[in-house]
């Protein structure tokens, strides 16, 4: 079970399904218990508290009722009675306020600042609402309240700090302002939204945001604000340089490289000669790193590309190959770079599905990035064949590719991967230098505590060390065996047990042999029921979470339950490694134990597992992303995406079981909408185009339903000459769900008034209302609503509509939704004359779309905003809303942002009678527009061009 005690009180299964608490008592009771983090509560005490001091008659017995109910939902186990009181059973991270805590205090541990902001985020996303909201009139509550809502202040304050350092301060002015308000004597949150205020240009602003807190202070305390916020104004007052926002090339360089867990040793000279290639003034463009499967050309090549990565201003981007099937073509592996860069959703057209290749090389030709392409040994022919692609049409785009044989096309430099350095001679300094030691003594001392290289076991290492020829995956899988056997057992096992030839296997080079050999000997020394979870692990193409192994792995035979016990050992053993709530296999483990797998006669009936358990995950989420766990979900789908879509590929390829095309289409259907949201529509529709062709029989409505979403999303990438749909015409005839039909209704009918359709699509979008009224669907309702207010202008009814649907997205919780429905009122303000209010709202859609990762959104809106704010006659506050348009819009190859950053930076120049800014700006915008055939930008750079100053 997990707890919510962030918000109304709430329970979770192990599958992330609800559990109702009926009865306000019983939920009080589990309050209680659960501010007590899992210690005892005395009987006396809980009757104290849940009847406040006017307990019934027979009040032992009525708590005893309370508490057979409250096991009756959780389980008799999860509520325990011991001499001192009774006691709610917790394992680690189960209540979300110990999550929240944890995630805080890793952001502060952390010194990466996007990371920091990123922990931040995820932290307060944890909260749905104010503490303990069930229980907040109770006593017994109160204290543990006032001490989250503490917490949660000083998380925010944390948070608001580190996007000042990254230059976030424009979005921080508006977020901060509310809460400002809410809690008017914080000083340390008015000092940040005064150095938000300041750098966004409302100097004015922050001086009378310190006079505010100056009267405050003085009227409920009769003190004065504090020596750094006094020190703060007079900064203020002086413009102190100091108070200047970052610069924006100091925040240009984006990745989503991972941070490395442990240290990298041994490989500081490759480091350096990777480094040297890619780095500064060097013409090479494709560096390939080769070498044996655990030999870590990952681990270096991650490392050389942190090395490098202010030299690439448009990111460095890994984008792991190990999870495609070895059939893949060219454009399936552009297609995962194209969503790892985050193209897809903001592209000036959608990809051509024929030439997903071609197109990425068009949206970054102008780029100057890195993509890393990891594990490619199966892929040699298409990544070459990509390789190729970009390196003729990106100039300045690089490659550094991670293989167990090089792709052998002109312009690659080939860098072999050796194992680690052995030690030459016995005496401890010796071989203390060697490399393959200092990892293998690293490794153990953390394994095992106090161990250390000394002159008594100096011999037995180096013997390790060289029996295992140095190879960094077989030393660190070896490592923690000393937690039970000293140096020499484990090296005279070595020899005894781990015979090297006679496990080598025949054709293989001799140190892949010992790496073979290596894993043999760690598989046998594993318990009957490790084995069975790490070979069922490999179906996973990119990890997993506890939830999944346990699906996947489980059976008649091997419990769900013992699944994490499992798990935990074969971590300890280093077979499988933890990164937050994710498990993963390396390559060369992986590798191995799908073999075993195969032996074992196990693929079919793991891979339908697999497949069960992703489809079953999908539609979980997907009603789920109408409501407040939505951002939950859609980070959550975003780690799963590899494994959502292996599970495709196998159903829709490999057909792993009968039902394979009803798995299929299940599993396109809960998954369209999460690709709606994310703007991966290239991607939707090729798995529903795909999961249609399938062999086999699907139930008649999944292949409705599909069919329904491939119209709503074709629609959506076509252009507008696509072929009219009549206005009599209902796609999703046929469906006998009334609530699936009206949302269909509606994602068509927006479709088709997106492409100018308007009498079909009004046809259905009233339809769409009239079916979510009959169906009682709140949400269908609000989409309806918020799509016919747009298409009707300035009509009252239309400003209606919008606020019905605002109202209702609220109820549901539904972010989207509110971003749509704001945006609506927002434009109908702007007809109503009403500047403050659209700039209001414009700034609270703002904040929606940042927040979900809906860029384009971002772009238009921050381009807007400058718009208002250069007619306000604010230049400086327009020029910094303009730069964070252009950065985002370069960042996703949005080229209608670009063009439209430019010429709001160029006006803004020549306002400022900067004249050579403003040509620069327009200029780019005019080039730009005529290479992208964007005649609209074109004439608006043109015009604005005419009214710069000649010289």
């Amino acid at each position: 079970m997990r707890y919510g005690v962030l918000g109304p009180l709430a329970v979770w299964d192990a599958e992330g399904r609800q559990v109702k608490v009926p009865e306000a008592k019983v939920r009080a009771l589990l309050a209680n218990l659960l501010i007590h983090g899992g210690g005892p509560v005395p009987a006396d005490r809980l009757i104290e508290d849940l009847w406040t001091g006017n307990p019934p008659g027979g009040s032992a017995n009525a708590l005893q009722t309370k508490i057979s109910q409250l096991r009756r939902v959780l389980g008799r186990e999860q509520v325990v009675r011991e001499p001192a009181g009774y006691r709610l059973l917790l394992a680690d991270d189960t209540v979300d306020a110990l999550r929240f805590q944890e995630l805080a205090e890793d952001a502060r541990a952390h010194e990466d600042l996007a990371v920091k902001e990123e922990l931040f985020a995820d932290a307060l996303a944890l909260w749905r609402g104010p503490a303990y909201a069930d229980v907040a009139e109770s006593l017994f509550a109160h204290g543990e309240i006032s001490r989250l809502e503490e917490l949660r202040l000083t998380v925010l304050e944390d948070q608001a700090e580190v996007r000042l350092t990254l230059g976030e301060h424009t979005a921080l002015a508006t977020e901060l302002g509310d809460l400002v308000a809410r809690h008017p004597l914080r000083e340390r949150l008015r000092m940040a939204h005064m150095r938000a205020l300041y750098r966004s240009g409302r100097q004015g602003d922050a001086l009378r945001s310190f006079e505010e807190l100056r009267c405050q202070l003085d009227e409920e305390l009769g003190v004065a604000p504090g020596p750094a916020a006094c020190a703060l104004h007079e900064a203020i007052l002086r413009q102190d340089a100091h108070l200047a926002p970052p610069t924006v090339a100091s925040l240009s360089c984006r990745t989503n490289l991972p941070a490395p867990l442990t240290s990298l040793i041994g490989r500081s000279e490759a480091v350096g000669q990777v480094r040297a290639w890619l780095g500064s003034g060097a013409d090479t463009r494709l560096v390939t790193l080769t070498g044996l499967g655990g030999v870590g050309k990952t681990r270096l090549a991650i490392a050389a590309a942190r090395e490098v990565a202010d030299r690439f201003p448009d990111g460095v981007w890994l984008v792991e190959l190990a999870g495609l099937r070895a059939t893949s073509t060219p454009d399936d592996i552009a297609e995962r770079i194209i969503t790892t860069l985050g193209l897809c959703d903001t592209a000036a057209t959608e990809p051509n599905l024929d030439d997903l290749v071609g197109w990425l090389c068009q949206a970054v030709a102008a780029k100057r990035l890195l993509i890393l392409l990891d594990n490619c040994e199966h892929l040699v022919e298409p990544v070459a064949a990509l390789a190729s692609a970009v390196l003729a049409t990106v100039s300045d785009g690089h490659l550094l590719v991670t293989s167990q044989e090089a792709l052998g096309i002109p312009g690659e430099v080939v860098h072999p991967v050796p194992p680690l350095a052995l030690p030459e001679h016995t005496d401890p300094g010796a071989v203390g230098r060697s490399s393959a030691v200092r990892l293998f003594v690293e490794r153990a001392a953390a394994a095992a505590p106090g161990f250390a290289l000394d002159a008594a076991n100096a011999a037995a290492v180096s013997a390790i060390c060289r029996r295992l020829d140095g190879i960094p995956l077989a030393l660190e899988l070896v490592a923690p065996r000393l937690r039970t056997l000293s140096p020499d057992e484990l090296a005279t096992c070595l020899a005894s047990q781990f015979p090297l030839p006679e496990v080598r296997a025949r054709g293989l080079p001799a140190r892949q042999q010992t790496l073979r050999g290596m894993l043999d000997w760690s598989w046998r020394l594993l318990s009957a029921d490790e084995q069975t979870v790490l070979r069922r692990l490999t179906v996973h193409a990119d990890g997993c979470t506890l939830s999944s192994a346990e699906a996947v792995c489980s059976d008649g035979e091997l419990p769900a339950e013992r699944v994490a016990d499992l798990l935990s050992r074969l971590v300890d053993r280093s077979l499988v490694v933890r990164t937050a709530d994710r498990f993963r296999l390396l390559e060369s483990v992986a590798a191995y134990g799908a073999e075993r797998l195969a032996e074992a006669g196990e693929v079919t009936a793991v891979r339908a597992r697999f497949v069960r358990c992703y489809v079953e995950l999908a539609e979980r989420a997907d009603e789920r992303l109408r409501g407040p766990d939505q951002r939950h979900c859609l980070e959550r789908l975003d780690a799963e995406t590899v494994n959502l879509r292996r599970a495709l590929d196998l159903t829709v390829a490999e057909g792993v079981a009968e039902d394979a095309a009803e798995d299929a289409l299940r599993l396109v259907n809960a998954l369209t909408w999460y690709w709606f949201l994310r703007g991966r529509l290239t991607e939707a529709r090729r798995a529903l185009r795909a999961a249609l062709t399938t062999g086999g029989d699907g139930t008649p409505s999944a292949r409705l339903a599909a069919r329904a979403w491939l119209t709503g999303i074709e629609l959506r990438t076509s252009s507008a000459d696509t072929v009219p749909l009549p206005a009599d015409d209902d796609p999703t005839a046929g469906l006998a769900d009334p609530v699936l039909r009206a949302r269909l209704r509606w994602f068509i009918g927006a479709g088709l008034t997106g492409q100018g359709q308007h009498p079909a699509g009004r046809h259905l979008l009233l339809a769409s209302l009239t079916g979510a009224r009959a169906a009682r669907d709140r949400w269908g309702e609000a989409a309806a609503l918020v799509e016919l207010a747009i298409h009707e202008g300035a009509h009252d009814h239309g400003q209606a509509s919008a606020e019905l649907a605002a109202a209702l997205f609220h109820e549901a919780g539904d972010r989207w939704g509110q971003l749509r429905a704001t945006r609506s009122l927002a434009l109908a303000a702007e007809r109503d004359g009403d500047p403050t209010r659209a700039e209001r709202l414009h700034r609270e859609a703002l904040l929606v779309a940042e927040e979900l990762g809906l860029w384009t959104e971002v772009i238009e809106t921050l381009i807007w905003l400058g718009h208002t704010a250069l007619a306000g006659g604010h230049a400086g506050q327009a020029t910094e809303l303009y730069k964070r348009a252009l950065i985002a819009s370069t960042e996703r190859a949005y080229i209608r942002g670009e063009i439209g950053a430019e010429i709001g930076l160029g006006r803004a120049a020549r306002l400022r009678d900067d004249r050579d800014a403003a040509q620069r700006y327009l200029n780019r915008a005019l080039a730009r527009s005529r290479s992208s055939d964007h005649p609209a930008g074109a004439t608006a750079a043109q015009a604005e061009l005419r009214l710069v100053p000649r010289p």
